[in-house]
């Protein structure tokens, strides 16, 4: 389902536009509505699995020989030998069956620790802050807002010129209007009310400066 139509993203262009009118920063927002696929978590559950799960059947009265029809026919050495085999397939295919649960009903996002997970938007948040241009304004004053949809976090990223002057609480609000607009399910609504407010946070500590030029998109940026 599409988050926004033509009439949020152009709200939301206005409120950048109205919000940079007072400031001499540049913001940028991006909103990430892909999710994430986490690979390390899927290949972890599947060889836990494969480790443990064989463990218990034997544990619990499974034996080789009930993969073997001629078990009582055959010799000490071979039995042995055989036994490793058993093992060893059954673990494969514990491994193979849980990988593709795991993939195919999405539950990597859910094995994987809430930390794990917000430390993939910071990354994530970062490498858009570098490639957007926010380190390249003439007065180092970028600041990006960044939510992601599916993980329900917000990141603000600012630039050396913003950092050294606004505390990291100062954009508590910020932060707490944009996650609070996508629970809701008001994208644009928490988009706009995010904007206002670090405008005005932008604005008491860099107030728009005589000559002032754009040097950011306003519109919105969807990935």
């Amino acid at each position: 389902m599409m988050l926004f139509n033509d009439t949020d993203r152009a709200r939301i262009a206005a409120a950048i536009a109205q919000a940079e009118a007072n400031t001499a920063g540049e913001i940028v927002v991006i909103i990430n509505t892909r999710p994430h696929r986490y690979a390390a978590t899927m290949l972890a559950t599947a060889v836990l699995a494969a480790f443990t799960l064989p463990f218990v059947a034997v544990l619990a009265g499974w034996t080789p020989s009930l993969l073997f029809p001629d078990w009582d026919t055959i010799d000490a050495a071979t039995r042995e030998t055989h036994g490793i085999e058993g093992f060893a397939a059954v673990q494969a295919l514990v491994f193979v069956v849980t990988l593709a649960l795991v993939a195919g009903l999405r539950l990597d996002r859910a094995l994987t620790p809430r930390g794990l997970r917000r430390d993939r938007v910071h990354h994530a948040a970062m490498m858009q802050f570098r490639a957007r241009g926010l380190t390249a304004t003439q007065g180092r004053t970028g600041v990006l807002l960044y939510l992601d949809e599916a993980e329900h976090v917000a990141e603000v990223i600012a630039d050396e010129a913003v950092f050294t002057r606004v505390a990291a609480d100062e954009w508590a609000e910020t932060i707490a209007a944009l996650v609070a607009g996508i629970k809701a399910g008001r994208a644009a609504d928490g988009l706009v009310t995010a904007i206002g407010r670090a405008g005005a946070v932008l604005a008491a500590h860099l107030p728009v400066q005589a000559g002032d030029v754009n040097e950011l998109p306003d519109a919105l940026i969807e990935i």
